[in-house]
């Protein structure tokens, strides 16, 4: 039962990510598109925006993929956590926690799932058992590797930041 429900959780979190991403670098299934994410992503700061709107993207797109999948598992959270943390700090955390108030529920438990499947592992209906994968998913190296890429997301975050340009 356990290898069901993690396949339940995987498929259902994972292709909302990939959802989301494809919303942001194509616009599909209505979203904004790269272009107007990308100006969405400069009206928070981030500059320039379509670099932020693409990586947001791709990393909701590749990553959700890898857990839907069960590919290369303890590399989704990887991809993933960083977006939810931008999310939650640039966009979300100003409402609170409920999801109703615009709060960071949704990016918290999204980001949970994906660090929660990375250190379980996807299961046995999945991909990487059947393909002989096996990436590492020590507890602490696979925390490690979250926070220095969190890390290193918030830098850029931080760099990229600049007022919006006075016309």
């Amino acid at each position: 039962m356990l290898d069901l429900g993690l396949l339940i959780v995987r498929s259902v979190v994972g292709l909302l990510f990939v959802g989301h991403g494809a919303q942001k670098l194509f616009g599909w299934p209505s979203g904004a598109g790269l272009a107007q994410t990308g100006a969405w992503m400069e009206s928070l700061g981030l500059r320039p925006g379509w670099v932020w709107a693409l990586a947001a993207g791709l990393a909701e797109l590749v990553g959700g993929a890898l857990l839907a999948l069960g590919l290369l598992t303890p590399l989704a959270p990887v991809l993933l956590v960083p977006v939810m943390a931008a999310a939650t700090v640039l966009v979300h955390a100003r409402h609170g926690l409920w999801a109703e108030n615009g709060g960071f529920e949704y990016p918290l438990v999204n980001a949970a799932v994906a660090v929660g499947v990375g250190l379980t592992g996807p299961g046995a209906y999945a991909l990487d058992p059947h393909l002989g994968l096996s990436v590492p998913a020590e507890p602490a190296v696979l925390s490690g590797v979250v926070l220095a890429v969190l890390l290193g997301s918030g830098l850029g975050v931080k760099a990229s930041r600049q007022p919006a340009p006075t016309s």
